[in-house]
């Protein structure tokens, strides 16, 4: 499911992320990958690593486990996909003139798969090969649902560290959006009346809109 999607459902009862979220954002949250890119001729400069492995980490691993692998194989894919980007961005591998670098991750992503799908496949006989369970234009898909999902697990967590965001609506919108509680219910957990629910509800999603928003442009700006 989109994210357009999903913040379009939230006028109803509709619910999609209910997972944990990520690690807390850093300074370079909401910098583009162009940005973070530019900082990367800095060697030394760990934080701006740190900023590219949380943006495309969880994607990586979140699409290796939709194809099948096991937790502990999705990680090593991602690890492998991360290690093998910055050995080939330091090695002035990266052209950004033939495409975008979360292509160019996903195509790391995919090779990394198959080798792991192919060991496994030595090791069991029963387990499929990566051309039987996705081709390239299905892959790709898979990749945009991750990116998205993270997208919004990252604005989510951005939402949570806000000053401005008074604890009772964020437990309101939660509750009624990410949870699916009745939004009586949610009212009773938060002492606050239907129509407050509500309005609650209104509000952190307007929020929430404008960082997804403003988080996708950050994830997309790679050339």
């Amino acid at each position: 499911m989109r994210l357009g999607l999903f913040l379009a459902r939230q006028g109803s009862c509709g619910v999609w992320y209910t997972g944990p979220v990520g690690p807390p954002p850093s300074i370079h949250v909401t910098r583009t990958t162009t940005q973070l890119l530019d900082a990367l001729h800095d060697n030394a400069n760990e934080p701006v690593w740190l900023a590219i492995d949380a943006r495309y980490r969880p994607v990586v691993t979140s699409m290796a486990r939709r194809l099948g692998l096991s937790d502990a194989d999705a990680d090593e894919v991602s690890q492998q996909t991360l290690a093998e980007f910055v050995k080939a961005y330091g090695e002035n591998r990266y052209d950004r003139a033939k495409g975008r670098l979360s292509s160019w991750i996903l195509g790391i992503a995919h090779h990394s798969i198959i080798r792991v799908l192919k060991r496994n496949k030595r090791e069991d006989s029963t387990t499929t090969s990566l051309g039987e369970v996705v081709d390239e234009p299905a892959l790709r898909s898979i990749w945009a649902d991750e990116r998205d999902r993270a997208i919004l697990a990252q604005a989510l967590e951005v939402l949570r560290g806000e000053s401005g965001v008074d604890d009772r609506t964020l437990l309101a919108f939660e509750l009624t959006s990410l949870r699916g509680v009745p939004a009586h219910e949610a009212g009773q957990q938060c002492n606050m009346s239907v129509d407050q629910v509500y309005v609650a509800k209104s509000r952190i999603l307007k929020r929430l809109r404008a960082l997804v928003e403003q988080l996708t442009e950050a994830f997309e700006a790679d050339q």
